[in-house]
């Protein structure tokens, strides 16, 4: 192995081969993140119906509206078979072996950058209280990662939504890399489905490439000893905070485990040791930081008052209106300010509790009466107006936005936010499957 690629390799990531289509229609083979639109049958519908005629990641993919239902087995022995045969049938082109530099434009931002790479599992942990290079910025829900682990365990490809985060806050890395890539014709540039903009990819490949890489990251990770030190004094540096796809990364480590554990000697090589990722600068300007609301089922409008008359300084009042709620929950204020929505009502309501909102709201939807209550994560607001008007059984709760400013800072010290603190833009903004890669020996 040259210098290089040990460099990369000390700093978590390994140059992976990458395998992309040929010759199929790219608007339809690229569908966005298996985690979006969870209470939205009709959005995948639409993603079906979009991608007829032609091979697609949908295939390939287990979109979470459907965990619930009675053909799981089904659809993950499906997801198997489609791998299987776009492998066998020459959908792919040869691997290459490299990075890709790309650029994508959504309906809310343009150019925000990104750089695919495979990272080592044996630098990331999900545990709260551990330290390694690579840390989940929230909290991770355990049993949300048996169907996930049973989609790759045994799975020939996979396919990456996962987002890491640096925080480069020169920017040093990735615009630079945008003008040595952009010298070459990209490998790919395309429109994509549902009105979700555009994304190019442009391949990394040479020793220049990945040296100038290697040092940049290298600079990265050395600040980081000194810049995120938690209260115990640990000096373990930190590079990437997980800023999406943190219950998929977490099962791709679990299935890592089960191999290590069932041939320890010969599994080092093996390429479930490695996962398949997008690294973006948390100082993107196209990249904004959005609240993940929370939608409460089975229990109604006064319950979640309730609730949140628990935080300290509780005050509320009535809106007449969606933009009137939406107005106060985003004004800028001191105090954290959450939208309560149920059919007709709406009310907003304050509090004292400093940080980021979650910190204060999610140990109490937690815990009520001694057990968690059923909750779904929703990430747009009229998503979460149109699912909390729907009856008086289920209420919605509003966030407030989310500053990123200090996230490495607060994780570092401190340890993962509650799950579902931040999402990074809007639905529609979320990674779309494109790139492969082999899991086979």
């Amino acid at each position: 192995m040259n210098e290089n690629k040990q460099r990369l390799n000390s700093l978590g990531l390994e140059v992976p081969s990458i395998l992309l289509p040929q010759g199929v229609n790219m608007e339809k083979w690229s569908v966005i993140a298996c985690d979006q639109f969870t209470q939205d049958r009709d959005y995948w519908e639409k993603v079906r119906t979009a991608a007829e005629g032609s091979p697609s990641t949908i295939n390939l993919i287990f979109p979470e509206v459907f965990l619930s239902d009675d053909d799981a087995q089904k659809r993950i022995t499906d997801i198997h078979s489609s791998m299987k045969r776009y492998l066998e049938d020459g959908v792919f082109k040869e691997p290459r072996q490299g990075f890709i530099y790309i650029e994508r434009d959504t309906p809310y931002q343009k150019k925000r950058r990104g750089l695919i790479v495979a990272v080592d599992l044996e630098q990331y942990d999900w545990k709260p209280d551990s330290r390694p290079l690579i840390r989940c910025t929230e909290g991770t829900v355990t049993e949300r990662l048996p169907p996930r682990m049973d989609i790759r365990r045994g799975a020939p490809l996979e396919l990456p939504h996962i987002l890491l985060l640096i925080d480069d806050d020169t920017e040093s890395l990735l615009p630079t890399l945008g003008e040595r890539a952009k010298k070459q014709a990209p490998v790919y540039n395309t429109k994509l489905m549902m009105d979700s903009g555009n994304v190019s990819g442009w391949f990394l490949d040479t020793e220049e490439d990945f040296g100038f890489i290697a040092d940049k990251l290298d600079e990265l990770c050395r600040r980081s000893v000194s810049r995120y030190k938690n209260s115990n004094g640990n000096k373990n540096p930190f590079l990437f905070a997980v800023g999406d796809g943190n219950h998929s990364l977490a099962a791709a480590k679990g299935i890592w485990e089960e191999i290590k554990k069932a041939d320890p000697v010969n599994s080092s090589a093996h390429p479930c040791r490695y996962a398949l990722v997008e690294i973006e600068n948390i100082y993107d300007p196209a990249i904004q930081f959005e609240p993940i609301h929370r939608l409460v089922f089975d229990i109604g409008f006064d319950e979640v008052l309730s609730i949140l008359s628990q935080l300290p300084d509780f005050s509320c009042r009535p809106a007449d209106k969606v933009e009137e709620l939406q107005r106060l929950c985003k004004a800028s204020s001191a105090a954290n300010c959450f939208g309560v929505i149920s059919q007709d009502r709406f009310m907003s309501a304050e509090t004292s509790a400093a940080g980021i909102s979650t910190a204060c709201l999610q140990p109490l939807l937690d815990n009520y009466k001694g057990k968690p209550l059923s909750i779904d994560y929703i990430h747009d607001d009229e998503e979460l107006f149109r699912l909390a008007l729907k009856d008086s059984k289920s209420a919605g709760i509003l966030l407030p936005p989310v500053q990123k400013s200090g996230l490495f800072e607060t994780v570092g010290r401190l340890g993962p936010l509650p799950r579902k603190s931040f999402s990074m833009g809007h639905s529609c903004e979320k990674r779309f499957y494109l790139e492969c890669r082999s899991l086979f020996m």
